[in-house]
């Protein structure tokens, strides 16, 4: 057989094959809820948006509703949009949707281990463990709060060193941030000039940049093609590694000083775990749930609520009466000299309210990791059945006309009643909801609250533009959102 009749014969097989997955995708989208037309190969690509996927999502939201289909390659993802869609199936039906789909950026490494990725009876036993760790270890107790002000006066002795220069706020908080979470999986804090410590915040905040630009998103609907092909996206499973090595040496050097009567960290507690389980053999705890764990602890624990303190930092210099109510709040409160405390918050409502609304509107995880059924379910007039892989579209959510009053506007008041009290709104799912619920949500509250206010307490935030030109528009938009590069002036108060 010559070239030319195999070529017409490859040529054949793969449109042969290309029709039947076609024909096998229109049979699955007509038992789905509606969405934009599928394509092979490409799936609904060619309507998203990779620099900005959540805007590319608010418009599939106006067009199909509350719930609606995408493709991304030949899987399909029905996207959960708005308050009310949300709350049916996160929480009203958290069992059934307490499932993991895979997400390839991190799957593809942590292959299933680990407290976010892992799935079934492991996921709930590693949860369940984790929690439990995280409380012996001061979580949402005074213990955890005593670290962060602790942490806050090293962050205070080095913004004072800088004398109102202007300065970039990713280095200085990322690592402030990280040491808190630091002193529990790792039993200690890093000093800031540590080269390894800033090499490891360096790279998660990497990571976290590259999977929310178009090479992050590609990745994560084309991993088999994108691995063989260069770009920015091949940098992810390096740093990976490189954290994962990092771990792997912390707990070497645990398991070799390891007490079991005095654990001294979330390392210790999961080792000896390990040691009570070493008979069972079907044990969910061993060393590479440890290691995938501690890094998806580390890498959260380090990024979110950074973010989030950049974004803050920025609303506060581009809305100076936001930022004069603040400033006036902390003075009433708490004057100059006291360090604050996690119990003010009871008498700073507009600092609660601020910061819920950063939250809000800045949006730093657009869109939830993804649910998967445990079984089938019905949800509104649709029947799913198990393995549907759901995506709540948080975006969606806090930009609800029916939640929230001007959604397109930063505005404390959303979280404050008519006497300037605070109000919780339940569509304020910035941890996400459900089971799946980030299980840090209650540190990264008390962290946000007591850095914001403690930073407002000690200084003055200068911007280097006027407030009209300062944008809070992120420049990147997928697994988070980035937050513009920018300097600002601390001048002591």
């Amino acid at each position: 057989m010559d070239f030319s009749s195999m070529s017409i014969l490859l040529l054949v097989f793969l449109v042969s094959c290309l029709s039947m997955l076609y024909m096998r995708m229109c049979r699955e989208k007509a038992s789905l809820p509606p969405g934009p037309l599928p394509l092979p190969i490409i799936g609904t690509l060619w309507r998203m948006d990779l620099k900005n996927i959540a805007i590319s999502l608010m418009e599939l939201h106006k067009k199909y509703g509350d719930i609606y289909t995408i493709y991304q390659g030949h899987q399909p993802y029905v996207i959960l949009c708005g308050y009310k869609a949300v709350k049916e199936t996160l929480i009203d039906k958290a069992e059934e949707f307490s499932g993991r789909g895979t997400y390839p950026v991190f799957y593809n490494f942590t292959r299933g281990d680990g407290i976010a990725f892992s799935d079934g009876e492991k996921w709930k036993e590693l949860r369940r463990f984790a929690i439990s760790a995280l409380r012996n270890f001061g979580m949402g107790k005074r213990s955890i709060e005593e670290r962060i002000t602790e942490e806050a006066q090293y962050l205070l002795h080095d913004l004072r060193k800088i004398n109102g220069s202007p300065v970039n706020p990713i280095y200085c908080m990322s690592r402030t941030v990280s040491n808190i979470i630091c002193s529990v999986v790792f039993g200690h804090r890093f000093k800031y000039t540590d080269e390894k410590f800033q090499n490891l915040v360096q790279f998660i905040q990497d990571n976290f940049k590259i999977m929310s630009t178009p090479w992050g998103a590609l990745y994560n609907i084309y991993p088999d093609i994108m691995d063989y092909i260069p770009g920015p996206h091949k940098d992810i499973m390096k740093n990976f590694t490189y954290l994962a090595d990092f771990v792997r040496e912390r707990i070497e050097e645990n398991r070799e000083t390891l007490d079991h009567n005095c654990p001294r960290d979330y390392i210790d507690c999961f080792l000896i775990k390990m040691e009570q389980e070493k008979k069972n053999l079907s044990s969910f705890f061993n060393d590479n749930s440890l290691v995938m764990s501690t890094m998806i602890l580390f890498f959260g624990g380090t990024e979110t609520v950074s973010t989030t303190l950049r974004f803050g930092f920025l609303l506060i210099m581009k809305y100076p009466k936001v930022a004069e109510k603040l400033y006036k709040e902390i003075d009433a409160v708490i004057g100059p000299h006291r360090c604050p405390s996690y119990e003010d918050r009871t008498r700073m409502p507009y600092m609660q309210a601020f910061i819920l609304e950063v939250l809000r509107f800045t949006n730093v995880i657009p869109l939830a990791l993804p649910h998967k059924l445990t079984k089938a379910t019905q949800i509104r007039e649709y029947k799913f059945p198990k393995g549907t892989v759901f995506i709540p579209f948080l975006t969606s959510v806090h930009y609800d006309e029916r939640e929230f009053k001007n959604p397109e506007q930063f505005d404390p008041c959303n979280f404050l009643d008519e006497n300037g009290q605070f109000k919780k709104n339940e569509a304020l799912m910035a941890f996400s909801a459900g089971k799946r619920i980030c299980p840090g949500e209650i540190l990264a509250m008390m962290e946000l609250f007591i850095f914001f206010t403690i930073i407002l307490q000690n200084f003055t935030l200068r911007s280097l533009v006027a407030p009209e030109k300062i944008s809070t528009a992120p420049i990147g938009v997928g697994l988070g959102n980035v937050p513009p590069t920018y300097e600002l002036c601390l001048i002591p108060r």
